[in-house]
């Protein structure tokens, strides 16, 4: 079994591909995880401060945007959907390989205010039912738009969606830590596993800091 990169308080961080990583661990409850599904790129550059950088040119105007190692590739959530509890981010672009499921939608904003060519809205897959439920996070500023990671997501939306879930968590594509330093908040054993390591360092930074009562943290 491979040392933790970080192990405190029920909460662990493994450095390493997420496919060899989990053979050598025990059972977990669900699988909570936005992977890397193949966007490619995304034509706002504002959001991002992390990532290799590539010089793509958009109606005639070299742009240098971020690239997601691994972002080229088709996702394939096979080896994900044998867990009784899923939830994965970005099923539109590989919803032929999904089962019949429920949908949450991250609704981020109600127009395009911010002058960016980024979806209105994000979508996830979850495991068992079929219905709809929309989580409403309008707080896309200028501001929130800086990240650690290219698709890192707000805490109280991976809240929301964990609360959804019981047991361990486990986060496969853990990037900067948002679904482990939700579950901590929530009270809750997480696992998270991340190719980079400097991601690891961010997540392991996040989960250090103390833990605030969610009705602050959700309007902070």
């Amino acid at each position: 079994m491979p040392t933790p990169y970080y192990d405190h308080a029920g909460i662990q961080i493994y450095h390493g591909d997420c496919l060899e990583v989990l053979p050598t661990l025990g059972p977990v409850d669900c699988v909570v995880t936005d992977p890397p599904y193949g966007m490619g790129w995304d034509t706002d550059t504002r959001r991002f401060s992390g990532g290799s950088v590539k010089s793509i040119s958009q109606r005639g105007k070299g742009r240098q945007l971020p690239i997601v190692k691994g972002d080229r590739q088709p996702f394939d959530p096979s080896p994900w959907l044998d867990f009784g509890q899923v939830v994965l981010f970005g099923a539109n672009h590989y919803a032929a390989r999904l089962p019949v499921g429920t949908t949450l939608v991250w609704i981020k904003r109600l127009d395009a205010a911010f002058g960016s060519f980024l979806s209105d809205a994000e979508i996830a897959w979850m495991r068992g039912g079929h219905g709809v439920y929309c989580f409403r996070d309008l707080s896309m500023t200028a501001e929130t738009l800086t990240r650690a990671h290219p698709t890192q997501k707000p805490l109280p939306l991976m809240r929301w969606c964990l609360q959804k879930t019981e047991g361990l968590v486990l986060d496969p594509y853990m990037g900067s830590g948002t679904t482990l330093r939700a579950a901590k908040d929530l009270g809750r054993k997480a696992i998270g596993i991340e190719i980079e390591e400097r991601y690891c360092e961010i997540a392991a930074k996040r989960l250090a800091q103390e833990v605030l009562p969610l009705e602050v943290a959700a309007n902070g």
